[in-house]
């Protein structure tokens, strides 16, 4: 069943939300919302799918839940799958191993038909002038949406990381990516990317129950609500807590559609049920009072 043949059940029962300021609560824009939305992030000019297809999940070391359950063929035929929902939008990493799991699923899908992001750990110019060739190899494209740098957590990485984003700069001023950022991992270099006029993307960990973020949530959210009224595109991430939540995704997705300074956010779907049911649960919880 395509997305637009899905019929809103207004009858679905929302979890219990005991971790919710009231502010947060009752202010929820009532507009309908969907997993595919078109967003366009920030002053970036990328339109993507307001839900991303996370292919990370305890990704780390080349692998990932998604690439050793599913493999290449798996993994491709969720991101194909989804596209047909209008999920436009594929979160990436070199640390996840999943680049030729989007260069298969790309057989499928237009190149301009969807929206890439990928992560780096490159420090100097050389390495990221490197990874950005071997990145474009390995999921067979001449160009990459958005290039992160992953999992920052120093609060100096502006300076240590000076020539990679350089390199960054002039990819983008020659075609070869079309947007840059960064992903944190600790509240000084969140801090950081906040104060970076480099900084186009922040891919940023937040949910209602402060779960593996940089910060608690009163912190981190006034952050990314700085970031969003300077014109950073704002990602979110570790939604649903690393799975930790799992048992209040109705809670965590209502959370993070009220955020009006969240442009879009990422989940790490393993299997075609699991995308075919956000894509049901997001507009009634969305629609929800």
């Amino acid at each position: 069943m395509k997305r637009r043949d899905f019929l809103i059940d207004l009858g679905i029962t929302v979890g219990a939300l005991p971790y919710l300021p009231a502010s947060e609560l009752f202010s929820l824009d009532h507009k309908k919302k969907n997993a595919y939305d078109i967003i366009t992030l920030g002053k970036t000019g990328v339109k993507a799918s307001r839900l991303a297809m996370g292919t990370g999940t305890n990704g780390y070391r080349h692998r990932s839940n998604q690439t050793d359950k599913l493999g290449v063929k798996g993994l491709s035929e969720l991101l194909v799958a989804a596209n047909d929902e209008g999920i436009n939008f594929w979160d990436s990493a070199d640390e996840y191993g999943s680049h030729p799991h989007l260069k298969e699923a790309l057989r499928s899908v237009k190149r301009d038909k969807v929206v890439i992001l990928t992560k780096t750990h490159a420090r100097t110019a050389k390495e990221m002038k490197s990874d950005l060739d071997r990145f474009r190899k390995e999921i067979d494209t001449e160009y990459i949406d958005i290039i992160l740098l992953h999992c920052l957590t120093d609060p100096d990485w502006p300076a240590d990381r000076q020539g990679a984003m350089d390199e960054l700069s002039r990819a983008r001023e020659s075609g070869i990516i079309r947007a840059h950022g960064v992903s944190c991992h600790s509240l000084s270099a969140l801090q950081a990317a906040a104060d970076s006029d480099w900084v186009q993307v922040d891919l940023a960990r937040i949910n209602p129950a402060g779960i593996i973020m940089d910060a608690d949530v009163h912190t981190v959210t006034s952050i990314l609500q700085r970031m969003h009224n300077d014109g950073k595109a704002v990602i979110g991430m570790k939604i649903l807590g690393n799975g930790r939540l799992r048992n209040r995704i109705d809670e965590c997705l209502k959370y993070v559609l009220n955020l009006d300074y969240i442009d879009a956010f990422t989940i790490g779907q393993e299997n075609q049920d699991q995308m075919r049911d956000l894509v049901k649960r997001i507009p009634m919880i969305a629609n929800l009072n």
